[in-house]
């Protein structure tokens, strides 16, 4: 009996270590889940009174430019052995600025010795661009530059928190109260490989205000409980990016006119390729780039790779983020009511209110963050490859009519 004991347990022990693939000597140490504060309720404000210049950390090591409207810090991040997903989460209130702008959440590509970082402490200038992207500034690699790479994309809701008690009138009765502020979670683990030892941070917001936002962002890591799974090898290449964080750069309407072509090598140890990308449509009032469907096309080595039109039609679902937003009657329409003693539902001439923050828009809505399109290029082999990126039907800036597309794209790969 003792021996039948004996062959069931180590049966058992032996199916458990074919189960998980690894044995005593093979397991992976853990290094535990981790929370990494970032940005800790700081405000992000056109202060041109300020010494905002990156030369003076405060006691938190962050640093400003752009009068206010970027900070930044660099930080010491875990390296993990074990495989480790990696979110990012922001929230962020108005502290006086009321209205929808764009934000960026960016890293400074650790590789990279001209960068925005050495650019905005004056130390070194955007490489320059000859008339294939007409003098445009930072928007693709050159002469030992690299884009920022985008941790998050959002776009600031209508005032949200500091108007709440001021604009009380405006508040559908579907909503039982005005938020507190807006909180955005994404998964960044694709970016691990830039996430580690010493990494500098950044983020703008393209306010105009002296009041501006307050934001905090965190990192949290999560490792898995398996002891058997190394965390995989991964290899990032920025691509694009238009964001103009900081002059001279300026609205890059340059998608009316012409394509952004950018060359990439990939390396020969590179597996599963796939291309991140970010893009939102924005001004020229009502008919504009902001408020019209326009396609969105890759190219890679001039075969079309991927298309789509960005657009969110889901914009009312943000409106408990928006008190400020611009409220108005709607045209009188018919619409149907319940009427209990009549025993039914009736007709009549209806007036309802419209918000600008409901209206749908080009990939984003106030008080949205911006989900990057993954596109697998499994095919991609080792060598160097031309991307194209294509707004075909995109606007000029006009006078006042601010058209415009930031987008951001880079390469990630699995390193055999």
């Amino acid at each position: 009996m003792k021996n039948r004991t004996r062959r069931t347990y180590w049966t058992m022990l032996l199916v458990a270590l074919a189960a998980t693939g690894c044995n005593q000597h093979q397991e992976i140490p853990a290094q535990g889940d981790q929370t990494i504060q970032v940005f800790n309720a700081e405000p992000v404000r056109f202060a041109p009174d300020e010494n905002c210049d990156g030369l003076t950390p405060d006691s938190d090591g962050l640093v400003c430019f752009a009068n206010g409207r970027i900070i930044m810090k660099k930080l010491t991040l875990p390296v993990y052995q074990r495989q480790v997903n990696v979110k990012a989460k922001m929230t962020l209130s108005s502290a006086g600025d009321r209205w929808d702008k764009s934000g960026s959440c960016f890293i400074i590509p650790a590789g990279s010795e001209n960068n925005l970082l050495n650019i905005l402490r004056g130390d070194a200038s955007f490489p320059k661009t000859g008339e294939e992207l007409e003098g445009m500034a930072g928007i693709v690699p050159g002469d030992g530059y690299q884009p920022s790479i985008e941790l998050m994309r959002f776009m600031t809701p209508f005032g949200v928190g500091y108007y709440n008690d001021k604009m009380e009138l405006r508040r559908p009765p579907y909503i039982p109260e005005w938020a507190e502020n807006v909180v955005w979670e994404q998964d960044v683990t694709d970016l691990l490989s830039e996430l580690e030892q010493d990494v500098w941070i950044g983020l703008w917001i393209d306010t105009w205000t002296p009041e501006g936002y307050t934001v905090s962002l965190e990192l949290n890591f999560d490792e898995t409980e398996g002891p058997c799974y190394a965390k995989p090898k991964t290899k990032l290449l920025p691509l694009v990016n238009t964001v103009y964080y900081t002059g001279p750069q300026t609205y890059p309407d340059i998608f009316a006119r012409k394509d952004v072509v950018v060359t990439a090598s990939v390396p020969d140890n590179a597996t599963n390729v796939r291309l991140k990308y970010i893009t939102t449509g924005h001004g020229g009032h009502s008919g504009g780039d902001e408020f019209v469907k326009k396609e969105n096309i890759i190219y890679v080595d001039g075969q079309k790779a991927f298309s789509f039109v960005p657009w969110r039609d889901d914009c009312a679902s943000f409106r408990r983020f928006n008190p400020g937003t611009g409220t108005w009657y709607a045209e009188e329409r018919e619409g149907e009511y319940l009427d209990w003693k009549a025993g039914g539902y009736q007709t009549a001439t209806m007036h309802e209110r419209v918000s600008s923050s409901d209206f749908s828009r080009s990939n984003w809505c106030p008080g949205s963050s911006v989900v990057p399109e993954e596109i697998a290029l499994p095919n991609l082999k080792p060598g160097q490859h031309e991307f194209k990126f294509s707004i075909p039907q995109a606007q000029e800036v006009d006078g006042d009519k601010l058209n415009h597309w930031l987008i951001s794209a880079y390469l990630v790969w699995d390193v055999k």
